[in-house]
């Protein structure tokens, strides 16, 4: 039957669910009679969508098709502020679960028509009277469309317990908003062949319901003293990656703190052998251990050309992750070199610690938009550092130490050239054929 359509029939009637859920940004949304998951892997992407639930009788079927609902590597990587839980159960529309109560969009496509007389009636009082959504989608056949279709004779589906005519859909929708207090509004996907949609309407007609009074009812309704009942088999649940979990917020901004750091270290270094022609290793280090507030004074300059950029960072900052390029412009980059290495006699204000060089954390929070609305603020930045053991940080805790390994890799030529590495190998060995010696 879908060939007569394009595109097919399924895929304008998700399509008419994923137009509601753009236009109202439902945060809660169960679609029952979920079958093969398919709606449910296109609403996943809606991340307005903080509670995604399927329900089917078929539980086999759910678990064989369950694990297209698993996130995808990307949201691992680049993880956002939002959040989503997806949870599959297997259970019957004519039962009741508090688990499924309150919701904002409850989907009901093409079920209804597999269920008898009888059940539908359980149907409305379990979805309308029981769950009491903000808003229900009902999609069945339209039987009047029925001729159009070449060849068919009964119902389009062996399964399908009666198919209604849109007088009838009709009369059942306008019974259930008297009864639960609900107004619908009547549409439909699949449209008729030209001169011939007054006559016979859409393929699959839809009801719109929402709820009289809105949220205000439905939370009010849910204060009541309905009974708990848990009829449902949880056989899936998965939580996205999401900034706010405290873990991955600290994974995402411990990753930049430290790339950054590394970044800044090599500029400063290399802005430093520029200006005095050679490397000099004589600098005298910075007394930051133990001096926050000194270091926080000498990235002041920087924080101020920054000033603009930092407040506004947060309203930016929708996704840090994704909009914060790894890129800070050579004119940004030069500053930083004139700020932080102001003469060849000692005394720049980035801190050589023995063999680590000192970056405040003043400096990367001002420097890059992603740190900046990630942590929040100073104090945000430096308590989420404190408890990350791959971050080194000072003794007063306001600067991240970055490892110079090229002050280790001169320190080892150093040795070599002036063979004191080669004595050490001889009076190793030495050791070594006394206590053979000795053992002989």
């Amino acid at each position: 039957m879908d060939p007569m359509f394009s595109p097919p029939l399924h895929v304008q009637r998700h399509q008419f669910v994923i137009d509601f859920v753009k236009r109202n940004k439902p945060q809660k949304v169960v679609d029952l009679g979920c079958s093969e998951c398919s709606l449910l892997k296109k609403l996943k992407f809606h991340r307005e969508i903080e509670l995604l639930v399927g329900v089917d009788i078929n539980g086999a079927q759910l678990k064989r098709k369950m694990h297209g609902l698993a996130p995808i590597s990307t949201y691992y990587l680049q993880p956002t502020y939002d959040q989503l839980r997806i949870e599959l159960y297997q259970g019957s529309v004519t039962q009741k679960d508090v688990r499924l109560r309150g919701f904002d969009l409850v989907t009901s496509i093409e079920l209804i028509e597999h269920l008898t007389l009888a059940d539908v009636d359980r149907f409305s009082e379990v979805v309308f009277g029981y769950m009491t959504p903000v808003a229900v989608i009902v999609s069945t056949p339209n039987s009047e469309f029925n001729p159009l279709f070449p060849g068919l004779s009964g119902f389009r589906h062996s399964d399908h317990k009666f198919e209604w005519t849109r007088a009838e859909f009709k009369s059942w929708a306008l019974k259930v908003c008297l009864e639960y207090g609900y107004e619908v509004e009547f549409t439909g996907v699949g449209q008729a062949p030209p001169g011939q949609q007054e006559r016979v309407g859409f393929c699959s007609q839809i009801g719109v319901f929402h709820r009289l009074g809105g949220r205000d009812v439905y939370n009010m309704l849910l204060g009541d003293d309905a009974e708990d009942v848990f009829s449902y088999t949880l056989l899936y649940s998965i939580n996205y990656p999401s900034l706010r979990d405290n873990n991955i917020l600290r994974r995402v901004l411990v990753s930049e703190v430290l790339y950054w750091a590394e970044k800044l270290k090599k500029r400063w270094i290399e802005a430093g052998e520029l200006q005095t022609g050679e490397r000099d290793d004589t600098y005298t280090p910075c007394q930051t251990e133990g001096r926050g507030e000194e270091c926080l004074r000498a990235s002041e300059r920087c924080m101020e050309m920054e000033e603009k950029q930092t407040a506004a960072c947060g309203a930016e900052m929708e996704n840090p992750v994704e909009q914060c390029g790894r890129g800070v412009s050579e004119d940004k980059e030069r500053e930083d070199e004139k700020l932080f290495w102001t003469n060849v006699q000692g005394q720049q204000e980035s801190c050589k610690l023995h063999r680590y060089v000192s970056v405040p954390l003043a400096v990367l929070w001002s420097r890059c938009p992603k740190i900046c609305a990630l942590s929040g603020n100073l104090s945000n930045l430096r308590h989420f550092l404190m408890e990350a053991p791959e971050v080194k940080l000072s003794q007063d805790g306001w600067a991240v130490l970055v490892q110079d390994h090229d002050l280790e890799e001169e320190d080892h030529n150093y040795l070599e050239d002036s063979g004191y590495a080669e004595a050490s190998q001889c009076s190793h060995s030495a050791e070594q054929e006394e206590a053979w010696g000795t053992n002989v």
